[in-house]
């Protein structure tokens, strides 16, 4: 007997959490417990203004952005972005909800050429280990 269900469940309504959707093994879940990520307010803090302009993007999203596109080999930022956008792992560990929009490429790029610039805020994951088959490189 053929079955044609393709659109069948499409518009259905349930109530559930993005944790729910998130798989409990998923990497980004052991990253989130082994990582404190608060440390990132302090050190951007002095970059934001605190009483000009629109409200920012959470700077720890835009943190973690270079981290998931590095341990999951993804080959651009627009790449990472669109799979943020759409993965409920990514969402979860960048603390999206499910109707929040992911920041726009444009978003994360003029943070990392023009806010972050003189900082080595995208450099703190990695630290330089001799002898390491990696050129010395490693994620912390």
């Amino acid at each position: 007997m053929l079955t044609r269900n393709a659109q069948k469940d499409r518009d259905q309504m349930q109530m559930v959490t993005l944790d729910d959707l998130a798989p409990r093994t998923h990497f980004v879940r052991k990253l989130e417990i082994a990582l404190d990520w608060s440390f990132i307010y302090d050190l951007v803090e002095p970059l934001y203004c605190e009483d000009n302009g629109r409200p920012s993007t959470d700077p720890v999203i835009l943190i973690k952005l270079p981290v998931i596109n590095h341990i999951f080999g993804l080959d651009s930022m627009r790449r990472t972005l669109r799979e943020v956008a759409v993965n409920n792992a990514y969402r979860w560990f960048h603390g999206l909800g499910l109707q929040d929009p992911a920041p726009h490429f444009s978003t994360f790029s003029k943070n990392y050429t023009r806010r972050f610039q003189e900082t080595d805020l995208f450099e703190l994951g990695y630290s330089v280990h001799p002898g390491n088959e990696n050129d010395g490189r490693t994620f912390r």
